[in-house]
């Protein structure tokens, strides 16, 4: 059971959602009127949900890693 929620595919998928619904939230409230404060939090959220999406789909595997590190000398 676990091993399917942590999967990588599970990973891409619910990043996906999470930038969906976080520029979807930012711009619902942003079509009704947002202050300078509220702006700058719906840009970090946005920023931070798509940065989490590029980190899952380009983070190493960690076979790979530890295959990279016995390779060093």
């Amino acid at each position: 059971m676990l091993k399917v929620l942590f999967s990588n595919e599970a990973a891409e998928w619910g990043t996906a959602v999470l930038v969906f619904v976080s520029g979807a939230l930012v711009g619902r409230e942003a079509s009704v009127g947002m202050s300078l404060t509220q702006w700058t939090g719906g840009i970090a959220a946005v920023l931070g949900s798509v940065a989490l999406a590029v980190m899952v789909r380009a983070w190493p595997a960690p076979a790979k890693a530890e295959a990279a590190r016995r390779r060093a000398p």
